[in-house]
């Protein structure tokens, strides 16, 4: 006889995401795990006493949500920050003003941060400089973070801070934008953080614990079950936070931690390995960020070689940041060094971004399997941007979502948040759609059916992490991750994709929020 199961829910629009069993209206969970995919007709067998039943009242059910490009620290610190971003700063004045109001209520002389600023939006098309900030708060260091995570403005006082004068040279990778006639900083960093973040104090454990409450709340809300962190400087540092957070019952979601190229040696040496941990909490690839910034490709080819190399040999999968057609061409030649070198059929070495993919880069990167993890939600908020700055001839190979998927390339979708807002929903609908915020479409060629853009946050997302096994589905013996959404991403009208809202969110079988 079967044993009564801890949670049903019916009366439901299940899509499963199983190609086994496309649909049901029921689903029962027993622990932590799915035990029964069926008809409402079975409830009445599967019933106990204790058993808890939500009536979906024809709702739709999915998976739980799996974001496979995330930064959950930064999120969670962009939180605290002073929100910067185009709906609350359209101007530099408007970022002075909002600087200017947070010092009033900081001690003099303690950091002001800011964050999600964009100067394509901003009223002068410029980023601010050091002089807007010292303007706002002559008494406070400031530091503002761009939104792509890729460049900062610090002001006088923050600059003296951390050391950066006329005669500090780039570091290594980074770039620091001077005035033309002296030579002086002008505040404007690029791929900086690394090296001023040293300089700069740490958010309190409890400021920072504060933030992680909120973006994790932020993450249920939108039914995201599972996050794949991509931060390229985790180490074990910040795998030993996850593992406290888990252990005191704060990290709710199911997380899988990258680690930085730079760290991976110190994680060999503590014992760490690929896969270390459980479902909740895992070590994942190793992330190694390409691009060609400063005109030249960084790390060199060789180099980048033996790094893809050495993790694969480790037994990790690699995570290449890749976005101009140059980097992904790097990282491709790196994969199918490695893979003669070392071959190994089961290694998913992925692209992280892939935003600009010729034809040729296509059939190079299907030949050494690589899985693609790309955004679609940047055609939403970043598509009226990329129409005005990405040249003419590169804007046919711009995330190239539909071919991807035409050639054979498991391809997986994530937010890059707190780069983009990371409800998946908007993910789904640039997907389909290919519309920018303000309408405009960006290669609606490249659009895809909604369950194919609802798999690449679902089913997709799991394999990216080796993670099909245990979830990505509603499935008998898979963790029992769901979302009770209140439209069916893939009946209603694709204009309306992103007005769906989430009603309830349920991870291991029990329900970790509601609307």
């Amino acid at each position: 006889m079967r044993e009564p199961a801890d949670l049903i829910l019916y009366n439901a629009n299940v899509l499963t995401l199983d190609p086994q069993r496309p649909t049901a209206e029921l689903v029962a969970t027993k622990g932590r795990e799915i035990v029964f995919v069926g008809k409402n007709a079975d409830l009445e067998q599967l019933k106990g006493q204790d058993t808890t039943l939500i009536d979906c009242e024809g709702k739709a059910i999915v998976p739980g949500f799996n974001d496979a490009h995330f930064h959950l620290l930064s999120f969670a610190s962009s939180l605290l920050a002073v929100d910067l971003s185009p709906r609350n700063a359209r101007s530099i004045s408007d970022i002075e003003a909002l600087i200017a109001k947070r010092a009033q209520n900081t001690p003099e002389g303690g950091w002001i941060r800011g964050a999600g600023y964009n100067e394509f939006y901003l009223l002068e098309k410029r980023h601010p400089d050091r002089r807007d900030l010292d303007e706002a708060a002559p008494h406070h260091p400031v530091k503002l973070t761009h939104r792509s995570g890729h460049a900062c403005v610090l002001n006088s006082l923050a600059l003296d801070r951390v050391g950066i004068s006329i005669e500090t040279p780039e570091p290594p990778g980074g770039f620091i934008e001077r005035e033309p006639d002296t030579g002086e900083p002008n505040g404007l960093l690029f791929e900086m953080d690394s090296y001023i973040d040293r300089a700069i104090p740490p958010l309190s454990s409890g400021e920072l614990r504060e933030g992680l409450r909120v973006a994790i709340k932020e993450c249920l809300s939108c039914g995201i079950t599972s996050i794949q962190d991509a931060t390229s400087h985790n180490g074990v540092d910040e795998w030993r936070l996850f593992e406290r957070l888990k252990q005191e019952g704060e990290l709710p979601i199911r997380a899988y931690i990258m680690i930085g190229a730079g760290e991976f040696s110190d994680i060999l040496e503590r014992g760490l390995f690929f896969g270390y941990g459980d479902d909740r909490l895992k070590i994942g690839a190793v992330k190694i960020v390409l691009d060609e910034t400063a005109g030249r490709l960084r790390p060199p080819q060789d180099e980048l070689n033996q790094l893809v190399l050495g993790a694969q040999r480790a037994g990790f999968q690699v995570a290449i940041h890749a976005i101009e057609e140059g980097a992904i061409e790097a990282a491709a030649i790196a994969l199918e060094y490695a893979c003669g070198e070392s071959p190994s059929g089961t290694h998913r070495h992925r692209i992280e971004h892939c935003s600009v993919c010729t034809l040729k880069l296509l059939g190079r990167l299907r030949n050494v399997h690589a899985t693609i993890v790309t955004h679609p939600s940047f055609i939403y908020y970043s598509g009226e941007r990329y129409l005005a700055t990405v040249p003419e001839h590169e804007q046919r190979w711009l995330y190239r979502i539909g071919s991807f998927l035409e050639n054979g390339l498991m391809t997986a979708a994530g937010s890059d948040c707190p780069v983009a807002p990371n409800n998946p929903v908007y993910g789904i609908y640039s997907a389909v759609t290919r519309r920018a915020e303000t309408g405009e479409l960006i290669l609606p060629s490249e659009g895809i059916a909604p369950i194919e853009a609802l798999r690449m946050y679902t089913s997709n997302a799991a394999y990216a992490s080796f993670d099909e096994g245990r979830k990505g589905s509603i499935s008998i013996g898979r963790l029992a991750d769901m979302v009770i959404l209140d439209q069916d991403p893939t009946r209603v009208p694709v204009e309306e994709i992103k007005e769906i809202g989430v009603e309830k969110t349920i991870i291991g079988g029990k329900v970790v929020w509601e609307a």
